[in-house]
This record gives C-alpha cells, structure tokens and sequence, in this order.
C-alpha cells in the first residue's frame, strides 16, 4: 500500500465516522415519530437548502451526469441540465412555500401521503395507499442507484471487488440513517452538500489550469482524444433534436413530485428561513449543475477515452468515473497532494450517502406513518411507528442491495426510471393540489394511478414488437406520464362531485394567509 492509498483511506475512515457519530448524536433527540420524519419543522434556511439540493442531487450529479456529457457533449445530455436547472427555480419559487402552508392546514401533515389524505377528506385512506405504494416501489430503484453509486467509488478507489464495496458503502448508509432519523440526514447533508460543490468547482478548474500549461485548448484536447465533432461538446443545438431537447428539459418536471424534497419544504421553520432557502438553493444548484457538465467536457479534453475502454474490457470501468480519475490525476500524480484527493472522493460518498438517506427515510415513513399507522392501525403510538420505520429502512436496504448488485447497473438508467415515476405521479397532483381549488378526491386518484401507469407502460413493458415505447420514440417516460395525469386530474375532477365547503375554506385560508415575521413564528409555535 502506497502514500497516496494510506491518505485516501484515511480520509474516508475520518468521514464516514464522522457521518455515523451524527447519526448517534441525533437518535436521542427523536422521541416521536414527527422528530424522525420531519425534525419538528425546526430546519433552518441553509440547512434546509443544502440538504434539499444535496439529497436530489446524489451520485448522479458527479457520476452520472458527467459521465454522459463525456459521451455526447452538451447537445446530447446538457440538455437535462438545463431542464433541472428551471425545475428547481420553480419549484423553490412557487410550491415550497405554499406547500409548507398547506402541510401545516390540513392536519399538519409530515408526509407527502398524509397531505394528501387531510388534502382531500380520504377517509378510506385509498390516496394514502396509492401514494405510499408508489413511494416504496420507485424509491427502492432510487435507493439502488445510490448504492451502485458508492459500489464503484470504492471498486475505483480502493480496487475492492464490487459486490464487497457495495456492502461497505450500504452498511454505512443504513446504520446512520437508522440512528438518527430526518435531523441526522438534513444535518449531514449540510456537511455533504458543501463537499460537493467545492469538489465540484475546485477539480475542473485546476485541470483546465494543468492544460493552459501545456499550451493545450480545450478545442485542441477534444480533437487529441478523438472527438470529431467538437461542436457537440461546445454548442447546445450542435446535433441535438427536437425529441432530445424536450425529454432533457422534461426532467426539471420530475421535482413538482419528489418527496425526499418536498419534505424539505414542509419542515422549513418559517417563511423567514424559507426566503433564505430559496436563494441558497437555487444558488446552489446553479454551480453544481453547471459544473457538473463542464467536468465531463473537460475530462473528456483533459483524460483520453481509451484509459476507459482498457479499464472497462477488464470489467473495472465506465464514463462514470470520469470525475474520479480527473481527481486522481490531478491531485495524486499531478500536484502531489494526496490528502486532497482523499478529501474530494468523499465528495462523491457525500452525494451518494445524502441522497440514499433520504430515500431510505421517506421511503420508511411512507410505510410505518403512511401505511401502518394511517390505514392498518390507527391507534399505534410513536413508538410502535419508529420501530417499524427502522424495520423498514432495513428492509428497503436490503431489497435495493440486491437490485444494485449487478456492477453493470448504470447509474444513469436507474435514477432516470425512479425520477420519471414519482415526478409523473406526484407532481401534476402536488401542483393541482396547491393551486387548483376544483381538485377532488376522485381527479386526485386518477392523476396519481395514470401518472405511474403510463411511466411503467412507456418503460417496461415491450409493447412495440418486442422493444418499449420509449426506446422506439426516445421521448423521456415523465413527459407524457405528467402530461396524462394533468389530464386526468382535471377531467375526472370536474366529471365529479365538487369539493366540500370544509376543503374550499382550508384552500381560500392557505393562499390568503400573509406571512410577516410575528405571524410566521407565531404559526409555528
């Protein structure tokens, strides 16, 4: 074992000890199932930002993302970026402060399922049913993503076999996010999502210096590594289509429906840090997003392809490791500084590790609060909730290990089909839910059923002499899933009964209602 190794190592042990000493730390603030869940809405505007971001983020954004630019340049999957890049704006701008509102109305609700239900007066608790269900299934495949995410990152670092990174990585997850609930997650995410953008903004620009010192372009070092249309990786339009252009931009839908976000949104402690949230988050995602792309352009300049197409013939690796053999290279050979090296890798366990914790956590709220509570036993107390939710973390875990346990799952893929379910399914009805008062019961349960319906017809099933619809169109599964659960939502809604006086009221209160400071905190307490 070299120098270079010893610091890595033990830059990761200090980590991931740190992470895990969070979590101890904060189990013992969790006395009720609305601490582990929600934090008591007590999350600050920075820490609600960073995590928000961080937890969407994940491995895909210094994995995932640019790896693909690597690929294909900006016309090809730039696009997605940019289609992120709004959807958070509006998100943030439009439905985080509303939505917290709403939440605290209707029953103070600390899930998206429980929203819904106090939304629209589900006695049966059919809309709690669905949506959970959803939950769990879609963020069982968002939880493997991460997973294989953190299987590579050790398989590249420490050249440990896959299936043994894969249980390290997860192990760890598990324990911390079993421990400390919403609060260790959210705090950790600060942590992590401040990792990741110096990694992200610190990395490519050393290398891009490490080129001008060579007297190299990076026009120049795209046409040395074999690119032979640079304006691909220059131009936006340069080769992109009409079909690829709207499914990039179709993922910034996905956010209207993300629960591990909205989440965030609904624990804010007042519309004082909300305000200072929304500028910090979008803030945020704007570097990150966007250097998150200029990684993959510049590595693709800066390290030739066929260092990845010897090292993935031996089983070993892809494009998605782009960002960790520029830090190797510019750190462990380059400059020498191998600590840095060892502090910037953890980066990448960060995104990993933010957004795996929040989908294990959601994911388990939506089975012991939503489910077990909310339809099978209505009388259980806290703590018979919290421990079912520690029960199902492990479970979920456990499920999304064996999914990631192929080293051939791509990052890409398996973040994509989980975005496009529950952005389809939850989103339109989030939306029309906070700004449609005519939504009803019935036009709630058609948007959510047709939403993920259309998603698993358009991905899944091959209906098109043995292929799917979607890699016959190439159009993005979230678009026309969106699309048709707007359509039922609001044709089904008016095809029914009326909202009731009560439902109507609850509306007209949420979007009068002025905050100033006094009132806020006064809400609040």
């Amino acid at each position: 074992m070299n120098t270079v190794e010893i610091w890595e190592i033990a830059a990761f042990i200090l980590y991931l000890g740190i992470m895990i000493a969070i979590g101890a730390v904060y189990s013992r603030k969790n006395q009720k199932s609305e601490d582990y869940f929600l934090g008591g809405r007590s999350l600050g505007g920075f820490v609600a930002a960073f995590s928000a971001q961080a937890s969407d983020m994940s491995g895909w954004l210094l994995m995932g993302l640019p790896g693909a630019i690597f690929l294909s340049g900006l016309s090809g999957d730039g696009w997605i970026a940019i289609g992120l890049l709004i959807g958070t704006a509006l998100n943030w701008i439009f439905v985080a402060s509303p939505l917290r509102r709403y939440t605290i109305e209707a029953g103070n609700s600390v899930t998206l399922p429980m929203f819904f239900e106090n939304r629209y007066q589900d006695d049966k608790k059919v809309l709690m049913t669905i949506s959970s269900v959803i939950i769990a299934l879609f963020f069982t495949v968002y939880t493997a993503s991460a997973f294989a995410s953190g299987g590579k990152l050790f398989n590249s670092v420490f050249n440990l076999d896959y299936h043994v990174a894969l249980t390290i990585g997860a192990a760890v997850i598990l324990l911390y996010t079993f421990l400390g609930g919403f609060l260790a997650v959210c705090t950790t995410d600060f942590i992590q999502g401040t990792l990741m953008i110096v990694a992200l903004l610190t990395v490519p620009m050393v290398a891009l210096s490490i080129m001008h010192g060579t007297g190299m372009s990076i026009v120049e070092g795209l046409v040395l590594h074999g690119v032979e249309n640079t304006g691909n990786f220059t131009d936006f339009l340069s080769g992109a289509d009409a079909v690829h252009i709207i499914s990039g931009l179709a993922w910034g839908l996905g956010y209207f429906g993300m629960p591990h976000i909205l989440v965030r949104f609904m624990a804010v402690k007042n519309e004082q840090e909300m305000n200072k949230s929304k500028v910090i988050a979008i803030s945020w995602v704007t570097l990150s997003l966007a250097f998150a792309v200029v990684i993959g352009i510049i590595g693709r300049a800066f390290i030739d392809p066929s260092l990845f197409k010897e090292l993935s013939e031996s089983g070993s690796v892809t494009s998605e490791y782009i960002f960790i053999e520029m830090i190797k290279r510019v750190f462990t050979q380059e400059m020498n500084l191998a600590i840095v090296a060892g502090v910037f890798l953890c980066g990448f366990l960060a995104a990993i590790m933010s957004t795996a914790d929040s989908q294990l956590l959601v994911s388990a709220s939506a089975i012991a609060e939503d489910i077990y509570r909310g339809v099978i036993n209505k009388k259980a107390d806290d703590k018979t909730v919290l421990r079912l939710s520690h029960i199902a973390v492990v479970v979920i875990a456990i499920i999304a290990f064996v999914i990631a346990w192929n080293p051939d799952s791509s990052i890409m893929t398996l973040v994509s089909d989980a975005w496009a379910g529950l952005g389809a399914a939850f989103g339109p009805l989030v939306l029309m839910s906070l700004f449609w008062k005519r939504t009803n019961l019935p036009g709630a349960i058609a948007g959510l059923v047709s939403g993920a319906a259309v998603v698993i017809l358009w991905d899944y099933l091959p209906l098109l002499s043995g292929q799917t619809i979607g890699s016959v169109t190439g159009l993005y599964s979230l678009l026309p899933g969106f699309v048709m659960s707007f359509i039922c939502i609001f044709a089904v809604s008016l095809a029914t009964k009326e909202p009731s006086e009560e439902m109507i009221n609850t509306f007209n209160k949420v979007h009068n209602i002025s905050f100033d400071r006094s009132e806020a905190d006064s809400a609040d307490a």
